[in-house]
């Protein structure tokens, strides 16, 4: 089963691919595939909406890695989270808030043997294997997942937490004929991924042709697939139901998080 990682690394560095070789001299047979390594530096909520998006497409068994960490250092923990379908391996900041509900198992990553040793035993400020300050991905989580690979129960990496960092949820309402919303997300073309789905607008109980889509003193339309849109010189923004199933606004041929300061976060009303 692969191993999956998602990051803020980027790939300048070599920070990514470190975490690969430490995977690999505990497993050689580990199989890899990157979800991102693009994420905004520090952005949990990013990262954790990059995860909630993406795991349920990988074969059961699988193993994510998630590296959003601005606490390192700090005493924070790392955690294996164990589901029914896969683990996930990171830090305990709130990155795997989606996935915390229905898990089976949360366990504190804490046994030396299962990370990197220290650099340096002479060193004072180390405290001990695994305690390193700015690289938990390849010290911590890296080695942790590759021996889950290989067979190690969860709870034999630690103690079960029972008080995950939990981060709060935006949820959409539907409420007087409105549906009130607000964009989670921004991808790279600059379109904008609402947390309003499919279910709901189908509850407001109006064909596709007379929603309309309010975000930043704009109100618009829905069409059916990118190209559709007919405004596409004055680059009026469109709504369309992704992929995913959610709402998503975008400008033809354009980024409408830049033209129209979109920002996740941004409130979003449908009616």
């Amino acid at each position: 089963m692969p191993i999956t990682f998602t990051t803020d690394f980027g790939l300048k560095d070599g920070f990514a691919g470190v975490m690969k070789g430490v995977v690999l001299g505990i497993n050689p047979k580990a199989a890899f595939v990157d979800i991102s390594h693009e994420i905004e530096p520090g952005n949990i909520r990013e990262a954790m909406f990059v995860l909630e998006t993406s795991v349920k497409y990988f074969p059961k068994g699988s193993i994510h890695v998630a590296v959003v960490d601005p606490g390192v250092g700090s005493g924070r923990r790392g955690i294996i989270v164990r589901t029914r379908d896969f683990h996930l391996v990171g830090p305990d900041n709130g990155i795997f808030t989606p996935f915390l509900t229905d898990a089976e198992m949360i366990v504190s990553i804490e046994r030396k043997k299962f990370s990197l040793p220290v650099i340096s035993k002479e060193a004072g400020f180390f405290q001990g294997s695994g305690k390193t300050k700015t690289f938990d991905g390849r010290d911590v989580f890296a080695p942790a997942a590759a021996w889950l690979s290989k067979g190690v129960k969860a709870e034999e990496f630690g103690p079960e937490v029972k008080d995950p960092i939990k981060l709060a949820l935006a949820e959409s309402s539907l409420k007087g004929g409105k549906i009130s919303g607000r964009i989670l997300h921004v991808d790279r073309f600059g379109n904008c991924i609402t947390n309003i789905g499919l279910e709901q607008l189908l509850k407001l109980g109006k064909d596709k042709e007379s929603i309309r889509i309010k975000a930043k003193g704009l109100t618009f339309g829905l069409v059916d697939f990118y190209l559709q849109a007919p405004d596409k010189k004055t680059k009026k923004p469109y709504g369309i139901v992704n992929s995913g199933g959610m709402l998503e606004v975008f400008i033809p041929e354009g980024n409408a998080s830049r033209k129209f300061g979109l920002r996740a976060g941004t409130p979003v009303t449908v009616f």
